[in-house]
């Protein structure tokens, strides 16, 4: 398995800290708003490379923070006038219902960092006691970058020209600024109201009790050390996050506990919406409220995974273009594989039982193998997807030309099921309706309107097929034959 580290900035083979657990952190969402699909991509990145590592037989932990205290969740929940917490929790539901649509598995440990203010705490104590971080005149405490010798090297920023003293006080800053951050902010009585903890803070020279709230970065650094202690394997999140967050954190987290904080990180690019950067002045913004008011008409589980096929469709370092066009054109793709799936499922019954070839053996192994192989090559999915359709095409010739016999047909949706452990795209309960028994009244119609078509009474034909449609079934013109299916 080889992985590209931004921390090295190469590709090297994957080698977990321990056998027994591969310890995974992602950065969860600060909950003032919906999640953006630009979000949402990249939240199906990490689902990607945690299914690939489960499937490839890794025994893979996971542990997402939900960032429920900041400068965006204060401040707009006072303008809607709700407590912080009751705003908080509201969207971090709808969080999850997108994660849901997109068949985004949830991460194993999810903290609110409200819930872990005792382990930030004890984090800043212990870089105050090592001079890491000092108390500000406004009693603000800050981590002082200077004293980190390695600040630099994963964002790859040259503190040449550091200036000394000079602080950042907000939760998120710009690149130029690579200054002295917060760890925990004072209280502004008019800006946070009544969302404020009290604790004790003890520098080598003074105990104090200050009042406010942690910053922004040191809350990912607490999280992980209360669910995996010093080290991780993966850290993952967007490549926006490389400086200050994840840059932030390695410094917090590596002057409490001397030891390197993750192994590997993981950065997945972004979303471009028409091959253009998204924005509100732009009418390129979209949640996916926004895409299920444009495709209102679509079936919605065939939305969800058409857009979770956009998203997946390229290298996770590599850009990825969302339009309407495309979103449509995996409506297609998709239909035809749920076309496929239930082809199978209805022939397998009509098939004779003649074994497994050796030829179709050495093609299922040899997919297996390559897919595996295109895993391993740094979540290599588009290549992986390549082999699926592939293979779908495969599957169709053989049915067309009734080159398979029934246990080759049970091997291949056995197949679909094991591909589908990493895409999530599939809907396999399409084979639930292929099993479906077709009552004999439609049966005699459908058969009443084939006898037409070969007449060529098409007049008759037709009345039939809307006879048959009013009934609420359908009838499927394929290369493999016409046949009959609820609608």
């Amino acid at each position: 398995m080889k992985i590209y580290n931004t921390l090295t900035k190469e590709k090297e083979e994957f080698k977990p800290l321990k056998q027994d657990k591969v310890k995974v952190y992602f950065c969860g969402p600060t909950v003032y708003n919906n999640a953006h699909i630009g979000n949402l991509k990249t939240y199906t990145g990490n689902d990607i490379v945690v299914r690939t590592l489960k499937f490839l037989g890794y025994p893979v932990e996971t542990t997402m923070n939900i960032t429920d205290i900041d400068d965006k969740t204060i401040r707009d929940s006072q303008k809607s006038w709700e407590k912080l917490w009751d705003f908080t929790q509201k969207y971090t539901d709808l969080f999850f219902e997108d994660l849901e649509k997109l068949r985004i598995h949830p991460a194993d440990n999810i903290e609110a960092i409200s819930n872990i203010i005792p382990e930030m705490v004890r984090m800043i104590n212990t870089m105050l006691r090592r001079g890491f971080a000092y108390i500000a005149d406004d009693n603000s405490i800050y981590y002082k970058i200077s004293k980190f010798k390695k600040y630099w090297k994963l964002a790859n920023i040259d503190l040449k020209g550091l200036k000394e003293n000079a602080r950042i006080n907000n939760d998120e800053y710009d690149k130029e600024n690579f200054w002295d951050f917060v760890l925990w902010k004072a209280y502004n009585k008019e800006a946070d109201w009544e969302n404020f903890w009290e604790e004790e803070f003890e520098s080598w020279d003074k105990k104090v009790v200050l009042k406010w709230r942690p910053g922004w970065h040191i809350e990912c650094s607490a999280c992980a050390m209360k669910h995996f202690w010093p080290q991780i394997d993966i850290h993952m999140w967007g490549v926006d996050l490389v400086f200050p967050h994840h840059q932030n954190e390695i410094a917090q987290t590596e002057s409490c506990t001397r030891k390197t904080f993750s192994k590997y990180w993981v950065h997945h690019w972004h979303l471009m919406v028409d091959w253009k950067k998204m924005s509100k002045s732009l009418w390129n913004f979209y949640t996916m409220k926004d895409l299920e008011e444009k495709f209102s008409e679509i079936d919605k589980n065939l939305l969800y995974r058409a857009v979770r096929l956009n998203f997946i469709n390229c290298k996770y370092r590599d850009w990825v273009d969302l339009s309407f066009e495309k979103l449509e054109a995996n409506f297609n793709t998709l239909n035809k594989v749920d076309e496929t799936l239930k082809t199978v499922s209805r022939n397998i019954p009509l098939t004779e039982e003649k074994g497994v070839s050796r030829e179709f053996r050495e093609n299922m192994q040899g997919l297996m193998q390559d897919f595996i192989s295109s895993l391993e090559d740094d979540f290599n999915i588009p290549e992986a997807l390549a082999l699926f359709y592939s293979f779908n095409k495969f599957v169709n010739s053989g049915i067309v030309e009734k080159t398979l016999s029934r246990e080759e047909l049970e091997s291949i949706l056995d197949m679909y099921e094991q591909l589908d452990e990493v895409f999530g795209i599939m809907d396999f309960s399409v084979l639930e309706e292929s099993s479906d028994e077709t009552p004999v009244e439609i049966t005699e119609l459908f058969e009443k309107r084939q006898n037409a078509k070969s007449e060529k009474d098409f007049e008759t034909a037709d009345k039939i097929r809307d006879e048959l449609t009013e009934k609420g079934w359908k009838i499927v013109d394929a290369r493999e034959g016409s046949r009959v299916e609820r609608i």
